[in-house]
């Protein structure tokens, strides 16, 4: 039996056909201009530039701890990042002092933020987290708390320091009814 030879634009015509039925047609590779049916010219907007951040390097001194901060339990030493960024963030070693009075530190709360990391560089800290529960966090433990998460600090050693990454700098706390 002799084989019908079949030039490769019939084939082509063939798959076509076969497929024509499948919801796909035969569609040129030449790109078609869309026009616009908004109304007028878009507005263009333009994003804002972010200055440029600087190198921020910050030495161990204890003098750099300062009861400063956001909680009258805590010694914070600020890493210089805020100020090298622009704002873009924020990080501190945070010394919670110690012993832990729970009735002043167990204060249900959340911080306004896109983004807060802690790192635990010494001792442990106990916590709870909405979603989470309780956990136990030790020398080596990191987590990451969602924008607006609720939380609370329950526990922690006499001698804890975290390490705290937050995104923006400048942020709200809000504490709420327990």
């Amino acid at each position: 039996m002799a084989k019908k030879a079949i030039s490769r634009a019939s084939a082509k015509t063939a798959v076509r056909k076969k497929w024509a039925g499948h919801g796909t047609s035969a569609k040129t590779s030449a790109r078609k201009k869309i026009k616009s049916k908004g109304r007028g010219t878009p507005l263009k907007t333009k994003a804002k530039a972010r200055p440029k951040q600087s190198i921020a390097v910050s030495h161990h001194r204890e003098e750099d701890f300062k009861a400063d901060g956001l909680r009258t339990y805590a010694k914070y030493r600020d890493l210089g990042i805020s100020v090298a960024t622009h704002g873009l963030a924020q990080a501190h070693v945070i010394r919670l002092v110690g012993p832990c009075n729970p009735a002043e530190v167990s204060k249900l709360h959340y911080h306004d933020v896109e983004f807060q990391m802690v790192y635990v560089l010494k001792g442990w800290v106990k916590t709870w987290m909405e979603g989470q529960g309780e956990t136990m966090m030790r020398e080596g433990s990191a987590w990451t708390q969602p924008p607006r998460i609720k939380h609370l600090i329950m526990d922690y050693s006499d001698d804890v320091e975290l390490l705290e990454v937050i995104l923006p700098a400048d942020f709200k706390t809000v504490e709420l009814a327990q």
